[in-house]
């Protein structure tokens, strides 16, 4: 067989299926489809639910993101007294005092923030204004804080290594 001859053969195909199609659509009527009741499981069952603080500290995010800046960038030390400063917003972040209690621990507990407590360094308030500055005393505990931490995380397995 030919090239010539396959082509006609693929043309001569393809008019049956086009002929068998419209043949078929003429004779069965379409029916609408019933819709579908959507399932109540989430759509991805694998991924475990999100902690509530971080919720908090995305509306804190979007609300006052000078104080609160988002990764990658550098957090930045807060004001002494920031939360006495939030409890006036909190209706309007639709956030209890706990719950602001709670973001405002989460959001200064950990080693990205205890790296900016350099001393000296300027506090800000929620509007990013300058309010005072890092005492030596406040960069010292960051300071211990990061150290007892780096040991922890070394001694954790890393979830990567498998068992020999």
């Amino acid at each position: 067989m030919g090239f010539e001859q396959l082509a006609a053969l693929k043309a001569q195909l393809a008019e049956q299926a086009k002929a068998e199609k419209a043949a078929k659509a003429a004779e069965v009527p379409k029916r609408a489809k019933p819709p579908r009741a959507r399932e109540a499981t989430p759509a991805n069952p694998a991924k475990p639910p999100v902690d509530p603080v971080v919720h908090t500290i995305a509306r804190l995010q979007r609300r006052f993101p000078l104080a609160f800046p988002k990764n990658p960038a550098p957090k930045v030390p807060l004001k002494i007294g920031i939360f006495e400063d939030l409890v006036p917003c909190a209706q309007d972040l639709s956030l209890s005092e706990a719950e602001l209690r709670e973001a405002i621990r989460t959001w200064c507990r950990g080693t990205r923030y205890w790296a900016c407590l350099i001393e000296g360094a300027s506090r800000v308030d929620l509007a990013g204004q300058e309010a005072g500055h890092v005492r030596p005393a406040d960069a010292k505990r960051a300071q211990q804080l990061q150290a007892r931490r780096a040991p922890q995380a070394r001694s954790k397995p890393s979830k990567t290594s498998s068992p020999s």
